[in-house]
């Protein structure tokens, strides 16, 4: 075989080998893309997005909000004690006086002279008595003579029924002045006293809140209307609240009630609750209306800020908590039957267990939790994704045995 042969017969063996390499390769390539692709891994635990809420530290209060009005906490207001004449009024509204302080002047109806008249009757009343007096001893005198003779037979029956009769006349004569001279001395004893109440003092120290008195104004005791004076001590106020029947149960005495005035934004003032009318309020408890209670409590009013009149909105604090863990209500969803709540915390791993809470303090919108959080944990917000429950990845699938696997051409024949 010539050099031309041998290249030929070589030539040809290597084509048929590389047109065989090729025909492997296209089947794998036809096997591979008919073989399924794998499945890709779910994410794990730490790769979910969790909506989250930080459990935080901080004060808590349950109160009952009221509407009230201020009033005077004490007062007292002065009227006349005897009928006549307002001499002079020595006050004005607003004026600061002292107990016993003399505040009006009054001319009594009851003249001098009438007083000295009065008093020339009683002299002559008395020694009416003492002149009756006599008579009544001499009358006494005869009838126990008569008595005696009597009992002798020495007198006639006329004379001793005349003698009876004279001494029961005189006694009843003597009655009869006597009760005349009490009668005269319970007018005398007025007349001075009118005389001595012509002076009107200040019953308590305080500022004059009202005035209905002037000078020259007839008066009379026990007149119908308003007082002519009145006194209020400022020093003190009284908030009169009303609370509706729903909340006013909750109510303590000495529990601490806050309000707050128009009059002064963004000032608070304090007191202890001292008293529940347990009467409704007027204008409340009717048909078709709402039931309402007054709730008292007194506030210091040491400036003399506040007035009568104002408008308090009030919170009275149920309960309090300070510096206690706080979630969040919306989070706590249903109570179970030993009273517990359920939540779910994402711990350090990021991994959703449950947790049983006891909660304390509740409002509207916070919670205090006693027992089952501390602060800085973090709690779950709305319900559990399924993915987050996933703790660890799955386990890599092994290869199934005898799979066959395509042979690289090695180019030798």
């Amino acid at each position: 075989m010539n050099d031309i042969d041998t290249c030929a017969l070589w030539t040809h063996r290597h084509l048929g080998l590389a047109a065989a390499s090729l025909a492997l390769l296209i089947n794998a390539g036809v096997a591979l893309a008919q073989a399924p692709k794998p499945a890709e891994a779910p994410p794990l635990a730490s790769e979910v997005k969790l909506d989250t809420i930080t459990v935080q530290r901080g004060d808590v209060q349950q109160l009952v909000d009221a509407t009230g009005k201020l009033q005077f906490h004490r007062f007292a207001d002065v009227n006349v004690q005897i009928a006549g004449q307002i001499k002079e009024v020595l006050v004005a509204i607003g004026d600061t006086v002292q107990k016993d302080k003399l505040v009006m002047e009054m001319s009594p109806a009851v003249r001098a002279n009438q007083v000295e008249s009065n008093r020339a009757q009683m002299a002559r009343l008395q020694a009416e008595l003492a002149d009756q007096q006599a008579q009544t001893d001499f009358a006494e005198l005869q009838f126990k003579r008569q008595t005696q003779l009597k009992a002798q037979n020495a007198t006639r029956e006329e004379s001793y029924e005349s003698s009876r009769m004279t001494l029961s006349s005189a006694r009843a004569r003597t009655d009869a002045i006597n009760a005349q001279i009490q009668l005269l001395q319970a007018t005398l004893k007025t007349d001075e006293d009118s005389r001595q109440h012509t002076q009107v003092l200040a019953p308590i120290s305080g500022t004059v809140v009202a005035l209905n008195a002037r000078a020259g104004q007839t008066v009379s005791i026990g007149q119908a209307g308003g007082p002519l004076l009145r006194i209020a001590d400022l020093s003190q106020m009284t908030v009169q609240a009303r609370v509706a029947e729903v909340d006013v149960t909750r109510l303590r005495r000495g529990m601490t009630a806050n309000f707050q005035t128009p009059g002064y934004p963004g000032r608070t003032w304090s007191g202890k609750l001292r008293q529940v009318i347990p009467v409704p309020a007027d204008g409340t408890a009717e048909q078709g209306k709402q039931t309402f209670y007054n709730v008292l409590f007194e506030v210091d009013n040491p400036e003399q800020e506040l007035m009568s009149g104002m408008t308090a909105q009030v919170q009275f604090i149920v309960a309090q908590a300070k510096d206690a863990v706080l979630l969040p209500v919306s989070l706590l969803g249903k109570r179970n039957a030993d009273g517990m709540y359920e939540v779910h915390v994402v711990n350090a791993n990021r991994q959703v267990v449950p947790r049983t809470l006891k909660i304390g303090v509740r409002t509207q919108q916070q919670a205090q939790v006693l027992s089952g959080l501390e602060a800085g944990e973090q709690v779950l917000v709305g319900p559990v994704p399924a993915l987050a429950l996933r703790a660890k990845p799955a386990a890599p699938m092994v290869k199934a045995a005898g799979t066959p696997v395509a042979n690289t051409p090695t180019g030798t024949p």
